[in-house]
């Protein structure tokens, strides 16, 4: 396991969000992303999971496969990063790195509408 202060943490996250085509970064206008040290247990409880460990990130929102007109005035949706978690699956700081953008990626794929069963069936698990 590894430790990175929160601003080491956040820089890593800002890089992967960097890293996406601009495309996909036009569509992410409305979509905060955070770090939080670890999931409450609301956000566990919606997941299904019942160790703080196994959560990564989540995507709390509206897909945007499932908007209708009607959407509109509504809070920004929200990925949220758990910063303990990974770090507690990594032994060195490109660990980090590379599981942070497998993260970010798995959570914006959630707000683009795709869901679990077809991130597996891609091989994005």
């Amino acid at each position: 396991m590894i430790r990175l202060d929160q601003e080491q943490f956040e820089t890593l996250v800002a890089e992967a969000l960097e890293g996406l085509p601009e495309n996909f970064l036009q569509m992410l206008d409305n979509v905060a992303v955070v770090v939080e040290y670890w999931p409450d247990r609301e956000t566990m409880s919606l997941a299904g999971i019942n160790s703080r460990y196994a959560l990564l990130g989540f995507y709390h929102g509206v897909p945007q496969t499932v908007r209708s007109h009607n959407y509109g005035n509504i809070a920004p949706d929200k990925i949220s990063i758990y910063q303990h978690p990974i770090e507690a699956q990594c032994e060195t700081a490109d660990d980090v790195y590379a599981l942070v953008g497998r993260v970010v990626r798995h959570e914006i794929a959630h707000h683009f509408g795709i869901d679990d069963d077809r991130l597996r069936e891609i091989g994005a698990y």
